[in-house]
């Protein structure tokens, strides 16, 4: 499972690591070191231009937590923020976006937590650990994204009547991740993010064979402040390393 993960990079950034040909300068995001499920997140993809018909690769707000463009309600989202990469490709909820809506989620890592059994003089807790590229590198975890009709807002042209959301492939955890726990978010080698990102390619088992460990499984796993187990707080101190390793 993805729950929380940090992106603090800027838009001006993100579209030089990603060769975005366009976002829009007034919908900026600020740097997030507890990104929640709902929360807005910077997502790459690419889409026909309306005017041109040309393929154009975008960096976009999107909300995290997918709703289908079938659900009756925006709340459906909160319970989607992972897709399992065993069954994405079949599932009603994720087989439409996986075959030609998918993205790439910049993360600079995510969050897991480790229970500790209680002791004579401590309750039970959770400890939250962040695990990252060794290499400080950004990752590019593999998303979908859909659009959404909000049934409440009367028109059409109304920006508020269209959701964009997404989710995180997920996979079985290996190396660092693997002892913290048993599921991971999946990423995308840069080798690779075109064939990722072409809403033409729909094979669903070349795309699968594209998904792949973040980092090549040089990840580092180190134990951080609880502080980030409430999702009101926020700012680099949550990184900071505690003795739990």
């Amino acid at each position: 499972m993805c729950g929380r993960y940090v992106s603090t990079r800027s838009p001006q950034e993100l579209a030089g690591l990603f060769q975005v040909t366009g976002w829009n300068p007034e919908r900026l995001l600020e740097p997030s070191w507890n990104i929640a499920p709902t929360d807005d997140v910077w997502a790459v993809l690419e889409r026909a231009d309306r005017e041109s018909g040309e393929l154009k690769r975008q960096l976009r707000v999107v909300r995290w937590g997918l709703v289908p463009s079938w659900a009756k309600s925006g709340d459906t989202g909160a319970k989607m923020i992972n897709a399992r990469m065993e069954t994405v490709h079949e599932k009603p909820a994720y087989r439409r976006a996986f075959a030609k809506r998918r993205c790439l989620l910049p993360a600079d890592g995510f969050y897991e937590w480790v229970t500790i059994p209680a002791t004579g003089t401590a309750k039970a807790r959770k400890q939250p650990y962040f695990i990252s590229p060794a290499d400080g590198q950004v990752m590019a975890m593999a998303g979908l994204y859909e659009f959404w009709r909000d049934p409440a807002v009367a028109g059409d042209e109304d920006p508020a009547a269209w959701w964009t959301t997404c989710t995180v492939i997920t996979t079985e955890a290996t190396d660092s991740a693997g002892r913290i726990h048993p599921r991971m978010p999946l990423a995308i080698s840069p080798t690779d993010y075109e064939a990722w990102l072409d809403p033409a390619h729909q094979d669903a088992d070349e795309l699968r064979a594209l998904l792949s460990t973040p980092a090549h499984g040089d990840l580092d796993a180190r134990a951080v402040s609880t502080e980030v187990n409430n999702v009101r707080n926020n700012g680099p101190q949550l990184l900071k390393r505690t003795g739990e390793d």
